[in-house]
């Protein structure tokens, strides 16, 4: 099986700014990009609190996950970036939402972000067999 492109369901095609796909399919697992705090119709960054840029690029991450034909229970590792690592508890909590049962494996560091967005997760996922 060769590489598929996936990309958010509500991405506007004349918006795509960079030279990555959303999530890329091969041989069963969904690479999906660093996400943020984005509304995909226009291609821009919401930016507000932790709690609220951390609940969107999680949204926007499940919609990836799901258009690539996985659940958030699939994802296997996610890697963070905090601009502010003191931010790492109110993160967590929102970030534990979306993650019930076995969590996947996690990097969190502190990095400098562009766009002065105060979170962005990439993550891996395993799709599920087919029976």
């Amino acid at each position: 099986m060769g590489k598929v492109g996936v990309n958010h369901p509500d991405r506007d095609p004349s918006f795509i700014t960079g030279a990555y796909s959303d999530a890329v399919l091969v041989d069963g697992f969904l690479f999906v990009s660093g996400q943020a705090a984005v509304d995909f119709k226009t291609s821009k960054f919401v930016l507000g609190t932790i709690e609220e840029e951390t609940k969107r690029t999680l949204e926007n991450i499940k919609a990836i996950v799901t258009a690539g034909g996985a659940a958030m229970e699939d994802v296997v590792k996610c890697t963070v970036h905090l601009t502010d690592i003191g931010d790492f508890d109110r993160f967590n909590k929102v970030y534990a939402t979306f993650f019930p049962g076995i969590r996947p494996a996690r990097t969190t560091v502190q990095s400098v972000l562009a766009e002065s967005i105060k979170v962005e997760i990439d993550c891996i996922v395993k799709l599920p067999t087919k029976p």
